[in-house]
């Protein structure tokens, strides 16, 4: 019986076209055990270019472990898995000799295309940022792990013992035909210890006590003094539970202030991080919703129907989406296993939220976030992701909140 794989490929460019990089993961399919990681950086490319050639990556080193295999190709990318599963055209000659590429190195029939939401391709995209952030910082342009360890690294072997996928798959198979089910839940494995983020959103602002529209790039508010009253309750709430290593901070004032006052209770410094700032509305910032509503009427239509959809001289919800995501695997590469607080804002946060349960970015219109609420999440290095509690509100009890800011 031929063996089974799965190919989990991703690309991304910083500009598109800008600089990009490819990263695809190989793995068992009756185990999930992880048989290499590889990345490459391509120089200026676009993202659909980047994402052709992950694929491309992944599967010639699945054909390396084996030729015979059958492989699920695992892609975030719409594009290419319905270009190379033939329900879409392909008309641009650069990805026809891509999608020429990919087609030739298994013989017909080895291969299927599957896509997944980004959540679900976390690895190849941690890869792919790794990958751009170590070749623009002067190191490799590659990157080839065997088993989770460096394929220089002889010796990682006897250091730290190595998995026997045989025995494994083995194990799994045996439990599959006996009805038994292999997959457990997030925290019944040993999943390794994760990253832990405590998200707090900033306190008020006058702009958010009167429901306006604000952003990056716009008014940078300060913070009312109800919102320096939810600052000082949640810093004191945070020193008392007295867990948090490390504070981030967006670069916005409201968030930088927030921080100062949980950094003056914890005695810790703060970090910033660019990309946990909130999205930009551009022309909307300061403005209500009913005057939005009054002067762009059809961009506001367009707006709500789509993630996709910027407001004008604004990022759109997917755009924010995939600079906080990447500042997320920033600072989870950065602090392994550590515990960190991060003060960001309504969109960042509810971001974050969607992608370690899973859901889709349209899940950010039905949640609530209250002013200097906290919400744990935790960061698993295989990828794995849980959600411990969302929106805790308690320690704001004695502060006089006006309804839905």
């Amino acid at each position: 019986m031929p063996r089974s794989l799965i190919v989990e490929a991703d690309g991304g460019s910083r500009g598109n076209p800008g600089p990009a990089a490819y990263g695809a993961v190989v793995r068992d399919a009756v185990t999930g055990v992880v048989l290499a990681e590889l990345a490459g950086y391509l120089g200026e490319v676009s993202n659909n270019v980047a994402e052709y050639r992950g694929a491309i990556a992944g599967l010639e080193h699945a054909y390396e472990v084996d030729p015979e295999a059958n492989v699920e190709m695992r892609l975030d990318s719409k594009l290419v898995v319905e270009q190379m599963s033939g329900r879409w055209q392909i008309k641009h000659p650069d990805m026809r000799d891509l999608a020429r590429r990919a087609r030739d190195v298994y013989p017909p029939g080895h291969v299927t295309y599957t896509w997944v939401p980004r959540s679900q391709n976390a690895l190849a995209d941690r890869l792919v940022n790794e990958m751009i952030d170590t070749a623009l910082g002067g190191g490799s342009t590659h990157i080839l792990r065997l088993d989770g360890m460096p394929q220089e690294d002889a010796l990682a072997e006897d250091v730290v013992g190595s998995i026997d996928v045989e025995r494994t798959r083995a194990v799994a198979e045996e439990q599959a035909t006996s009805g038994k089910p292999v997959n457990v839940m997030v925290g019944w494995a040993d999943l390794a210890a994760p990253t832990h983020t405590l998200l707090v959103r900033h306190g008020a602002t006058e702009l958010s006590l009167e429901k306006r529209f604000s952003g990056r790039g716009g008014f940078d508010a300060p913070l009312a003094p109800i919102g320096e009253e939810q600052a000082a309750a949640a810093a004191a709430e945070l020193a008392e539970r007295g867990d948090i290593q490390r504070i981030i901070s967006s670069p916005l004032l409201r968030t930088r202030q927030t921080a100062q006052a949980i950094s003056d209770a914890l005695g810790l410094p703060i970090e910033i991080e660019q990309d946990f700032a909130e999205c930009a509305f551009g022309e909307w910032d300061s403005h209500t919703f009913i005057e939005v509503r009054d002067r762009w009427p059809v961009e506001l239509e367009e707006w709500l129907a789509s993630t996709d959809v910027a407001p004008p001289g604004g990022e759109s919800f997917r755009q924010c989406q995939e600079r906080v995501l990447r500042a997320r695997d920033r600072v989870v590469a950065r602090y392994p296993g550590e515990r960190l607080l991060i003060v960001a804002h309504v969109t960042p946060i509810k971001v974050l939220v969607g992608d370690a349960v899973g859901a889709p970015l349209t899940s950010l219109y039905r949640m609530e976030l209250p002013p200097c609420s906290l919400t744990s999440l935790a960061w698993f290095p295989d990828g794995h992701s849980s959600m411990f509690s969302f929106a805790e509100a308690a320690h704001l009890r004695d502060v006089v909140t006006p309804r839905g800011v």
